[in-house]
């Protein structure tokens, strides 16, 4: 698969300096953990599941995850894993097209379990997605990938989830979060990305998040977002990517505050009817959160519904600026200080380096935009179906 190719290939040479790579579920973890992008969550219950994974993969959707755990009610749980296991062979049986696939599990059995029901289809999983995970809790379920994968020969993938209460309290956190880096360090080549539950951390204060505000002036939990990023996303070698929390909206409300789009970006591509758009899906809120999502150290997103995909992967496209800026960087082995190609910064070789190389593996996966293609280009532009 590859990054907006539902868009016309003469819009896409239009709209990139450098395309876009392919990639699939074989590739290098490093490559698809930056890849999965808007990860697009999907109650196991919905019975036109296939159809709807087929659909979102047409419109740029890559990857996704069928949620047994928090999606669903208790009592559905065993319909659930039915349905899901029904509508994945029935995709494998067709060869359907299909993106990353992630199963969100309850159990540790449960991964086990549903990768022997589903038989040849299980080659469709790409990993499982691990809740409230902890140092004390996730060994079971990291222990049951292992078993799973030696078992079948399949690369299964982990995504542990941080949202238990103890992530979230700050008596608790730091301890929490450096006993799973030790976990999960033992399992590195298993560990594709570590996400983050902003609903569940919101839940231990009673609060939800509005959509005029981010997740970041939610102060009780970006607390916790900076230490998940500090102890687990670091750029040692050490550290994982950690993906951006859920944006949960996707219809307007009454506003209380002003949009967050500024108007001159729009009004200079013509393009002020996508700004209302976006504005009345409350996709403004979104925009502004990914941009502090990136400037926090997070890749990617949580989303819960397809209009939110196009935003996430406009975003996440390298501009042309900070392409040549990291190419400049990056060409200079010895250190230095040199002013950018743009002439409005100054470029530092070794302290913006593991930034550089950090975009350059972005660019790869989602493309440099053309010189002077901004966002809101982009935007229109995945959007299209």
């Amino acid at each position: 698969m590859r990054h907006f190719d539902h868009i016309d290939t003469a819009h896409r040479k239009h709209l990139f300096y450098r395309h876009p790579r392919r990639f699939d579920r074989h590739d290098d973890p490093a490559v698809l953990a930056v890849a999965l992008g808007a990860t697009l969550y999907c109650p196991a219950t919905r019975p036109t599941l296939a159809a709807d994974i087929e659909k979102a993969y047409r419109r740029g959707v890559a990857s996704m995850v069928v949620c047994l755990e928090d999606a669903i009610a208790d009592a559905d749980v065993a319909e659930a894993e039915a349905n899901a296991v029904a509508h994945l062979r029935d995709l494998h049986a067709r060869s359907a097209d299909a993106p990353l696939l992630f199963v969100r599990i309850r159990t540790p059995e449960q991964i086990g379990d549903l990768t022997a029901r589903l038989g040849g289809a299980a080659g469709l999983v790409t990993g499982f997605v691990l809740p409230k995970f902890t140092a004390a809790a996730g060994g079971a379920f990291l222990d049951a990938l292992e078993e799973t994968a030696g078992r079948t020969g399949l690369r299964l993938l982990a995504m542990p989830v941080i949202e238990s209460r103890e992530a979230v309290y700050a008596e608790t956190r730091t301890e929490l979060l450096r006993d799973v880096a030790m976990l999960l360090a033992k399992h590195r080549e298993r560990v594709l990305a570590v996400r983050l539950g902003a609903t569940d951390m919101s839940a231990a204060y009673g609060l939800r998040r509005p959509p005029d505000l981010t997740i970041y002036d939610i102060r009780p939990v970006a607390g916790a977002i900076c230490d998940v990023v500090n102890i687990l996303g670091r750029a040692d070698g050490s550290g994982f990517v950690v993906t951006g929390p859920v944006w949960e909206y996707f219809s307007a409300g009454e506003r209380m505050f002003k949009p967050q789009l500024r108007q001159s970006p729009f009004d200079a591509q013509h393009a002020a009817p996508l700004r209302q758009r976006l504005i009345t899906s409350d996709l403004d809120g979104l925009i502004r959160e990914v941009h502090l999502d990136k400037a926090n150290g997070l890749t990617g997103k949580t989303v819960i519904h397809p209009s939110h995909v196009a935003a996430v992967h406009a975003l996440s496209v390298v501009t042309h600026e900070e392409y040549c800026d990291a190419a400049d960087i990056l060409g200079y082995s010895g250190g230095g200080a040199m002013a950018s190609s743009y002439a409005n910064k100054m470029n530092e070789a070794k302290p913006h380096r593991a930034w550089a190389e950090r975009l350059m593996l972005r660019a790869r996966v989602f493309g440099v935009a053309a010189e002077g293609v901004t966002f809101v280009e982009l935007i229109d532009a995945a959007g299209t179906r």
